[in-house]
């Protein structure tokens, strides 16, 4: 019989989590709850479960401390909000990644996965080294960009990010869309992507970013693509399906 170990600081996602589960795989035995990283290890190396649901903020031990102290002796899915950390290469299945609060439709892919794989260790520990590295990168304070420069007939305006309704690629320049009105500067949506604070700015489609604070409305498409319609524009930008993680709980 599959065992299973739940891993989180907070009582009501832990007891969801479980619900869950006891509904799409009725036949996974869940031992105990942890309620933190020491917990977590010395509950797994009481019960060897084969899988560990970790969140990756936890006291004492986060999930990829305890992750990396599990090594290869279970699969492990995360549990959490970092959604844009390392998505792609959890979904090639390696291990798997869940963001809250959980999804009943999304973890039934994730149960089949399980049911599905077998470990597999290097992916494991590689997907482990990119999230503490953005861990890191979180840990330091950053000056996000403030201002974007455009020039506008002769003159160059200083328009502030906070005023973007978004940006789009336009052939050799970048279409900037504010409360003002539109211009085009030379840098990339990769240069911009880059300098843009995550929080208020993310990427929908190879050649838009867009200000999460003027989004009306997200239509979905087929194929896992929708529609974003914006407050105060009439303009209806796309979202590709490497990027509608962002989406998914709006």
């Amino acid at each position: 019989m599959t065992t299973a170990l739940i891993a989180d600081d907070e009582p009501l996602l832990r007891e969801r989590l479980r619900s869950h589960l006891a509904q799409l795989w009725p036949e996974l035995r869940l031992i105990d709850d942890a309620r933190n990283g020491p917990e977590t290890l010395a509950l797994f190396e009481q019960h060897q479960p084969d899988i560990v649901f970790l969140d990756i903020h936890m006291p004492g031990l986060n999930g990829i401390e305890t992750a990396r102290a599990l090594g290869r002796r279970a699969h492990v899915v995360f549990v959490t909000a970092y959604e844009q950390y390392a998505v792609q290469a959890f979904e090639q299945g390696a291990i798997d990644y869940l963001v809250k609060p959980v999804d009943s439709t999304r973890l039934a892919d994730t149960v089949q996965r399980l049911r599905a794989r077998k470990p597999d260790a290097d992916a494991l520990h590689a997907v482990l080294d990119q999230l503490a590295g953005h861990l890191a990168q979180r840990a330091q304070p950053r000056a996000w960009l403030q201002w974007i420069k455009a020039s506008v007939g002769s003159s160059v305006r200083l328009i502030p990010v906070e005023q973007v309704h978004f940006l789009r690629a336009d052939d050799k320049y970048t279409l900037v869309a504010w409360e003002e009105g539109e211009a085009l500067i030379r840098k990339s949506i990769r240069e911009l992507s880059a300098e843009l604070d995550p929080a208020r700015f993310v990427q929908t489609h190879r050649s838009v970013i867009v200000n999460l604070s003027c989004v009306r409305e997200v239509v979905r498409g087929v194929n896992e693509t929708a529609d974003l319609h914006l407050r105060r524009h009439d303009a209806v930008l796309p979202v590709s399906r490497n990027y509608l993680h962002h989406f998914r709980q709006m």
